[in-house]
């Protein structure tokens, strides 16, 4: 229930006016989302970077609602990558289709998409297409298998998969036909139980068998590595904060003997510092997810809604305004 309605508030325009006008939102915000500007964000990724730390890089927002803001949206993921190629950082990109236009028409969220991949192919980078909620799962396919048809290589972009959707093991057998490199999550969103599993234990079952298919697929396509450079990842990215999901994830690739550097696990930033740390001394690939920019209210809740010790963080901060 307060998961339910923590989802509804983020999506709520009236709750984003209020909370972003509390002059302490953005201070507790802030232990999640990282800055506000590129400049600050490469400061960041050269931190995590000296850690031995890879990082993909979200400008927030999302659900634009007129053409001339999804260009613009464009161009500063545009900018994202000129600043990652600028600053030499061993980073990629993560986009939601929402931010460039799918909301509005399809031709120009793939023309604003084709842009970005443009620049992506240049620098040899990568961009991670974020998976939203189910009224965009499909669309949001197509306009990836799209990219791929007009010969743009899964080394440049990929995909990410919620296991709290029935749909998601046949949507994941389908798309690694082409290698496609995938971010496994649980899912962040509020779905209806026809078309998610209602129950925590539920999705974690499909996240093991899910983290196995990867794992698997990336055995037979050779285990490609992390690149070099730590900008395009391998084709399984275990996103989880979970212990138990990171430990099923090292059993099954040992059992499989898959190389450490064929698999990564991905954490939010300012999350689980502990087990970054932990992973990248047992020899693990490890990527921080940093969200950064102005836009940060609706993800910002999202995380408020997974975890009730954010929660009451934030509430107790609230009482000492």
């Amino acid at each position: 229930m307060l998961r339910s309605f923590l989802i509804y508030l983020s999506q709520a325009g009236w709750a984003q006016r209020m909370v972003t006008g509390w002059s302490f939102a953005w201070n507790v915000a802030s232990r999640f989302v990282a800055v506000e500007t590129n400049e600050e964000a490469m400061a960041v990724v050269r931190k995590l970077n000296a850690k031995g730390i890879n990082a993909t890089l979200d400008q927030l927002g999302e659900h634009t609602s007129m053409a001339e803001e999804a260009v613009q949206s464009t161009e500063q993921i545009l900018g994202i990558l000129d600043a990652i190629e600028e600053a030499d950082v061993r980073a990629g990109v993560s986009i939601k289709l929402t931010q460039i236009g799918m909301g509005l028409d399809s031709t120009i969220c793939r023309q604003n998409l084709r842009r970005i991949l443009e620049r992506a192919q240049e620098y040899k980078n990568f961009v991670r297409i974020d998976i939203e909620d189910t009224p965009y799962t499909d669309i949001t396919i197509e306009a990836y298998n799209a990219m791929l048809a007009n010969d743009y290589s899964p080394e440049t972009v990929g995909m990410a998969v919620q296991s709290y959707l029935y749909r998601a093991e046949e949507d994941t057998r389908k798309m690694l036909e082409d290698r496609t490199r995938f971010r496994l999550i649980k899912g962040a969103y509020k779905e209806p139980p026809d078309l998610a599993y209602p129950k925590k234990e539920d999705v974690d079952a499909n996240f093991d068998l899910l983290t196995k298919i990867l794992m698997d697929a990336a055995l037979a396509a050779g285990s490609p590595k992390v690149s070099e450079d730590g900008r395009i990842p391998p084709i399984p990215a275990i996103a989880t904060q979970d212990d138990k999901r990171v430990d099923f994830a090292k059993q099954y690739a040992k059992k499989i003997e898959l190389d450490k550097e064929a698999f990564e696990f991905q954490m939010l930033y300012g999350i689980r510092r502990d087990l970054q740390n932990q992973l990248i001394e047992e020899g693990y690939q490890v990527r921080v997810y940093v969200p950064f920019g102005t836009q940060w209210y609706p993800y910002f809740m999202r995380r408020l809604a997974e975890r009730p010790a954010n929660l009451w963080f934030f509430i107790s901060n609230f009482f000492k305004k």
